[in-house]
């Protein structure tokens, strides 16, 4: 993972193929907590709201099938910085500075104002900006 002020990698687990860049549509799962370890259930919230095939429970855990293109700015930047680089079955856990994340805003009612948070990041499929595909989902554990 490149290193840039504000994210921290704090685990990593290397899947398998071509690492993710600029460009390539990933499919991945997140889960979010707060500096202090409280979850935060944005999965749970946008789980009310998505067709249920983008939708997933794995041992009592809410799990979206989130979808982006890289460089897009379709996700919040510490998010985005550390699927770059990712393999297909990779895992990373990082710590995001608010300024890589929901800065001074927050989310109402679930992330508050200049919070740190401590994102997990699973990676099912790589989609390469040349159209050949990466596709064996990568197991959560």
């Amino acid at each position: 993972m490149k290193r840039i002020s504000g994210l921290k990698l704090l685990d990593e687990r290397e899947g398998a193929g071509t690492p993710a860049k600029k460009g390539d549509r990933v499919v991945y799962n997140t889960r979010i907590f707060l500096n202090q370890g409280d979850e935060v259930l944005l999965n749970e919230t946008q789980a009310e709201h998505l067709p249920k095939e983008m939708v997933r429970v794995e041992g009592g855990v809410t799990f979206i099938d989130h979808s982006i293109v890289l460089g897009r700015r379709q996700a919040i930047a510490g998010v985005e910085h550390a699927l770059m680089g990712m393999k297909v079955g990779g895992y990373r856990k990082v710590r995001v500075s608010p300024h890589l994340a929901y800065r001074d805003q927050g989310v109402p009612d679930l992330i508050p104002a200049d919070a740190v948070l401590i994102v997990e990041l699973w990676v099912n499929k790589v989609v390469e900006s040349s159209g050949s595909s990466q596709n064996d989902r990568g197991k959560l554990s």
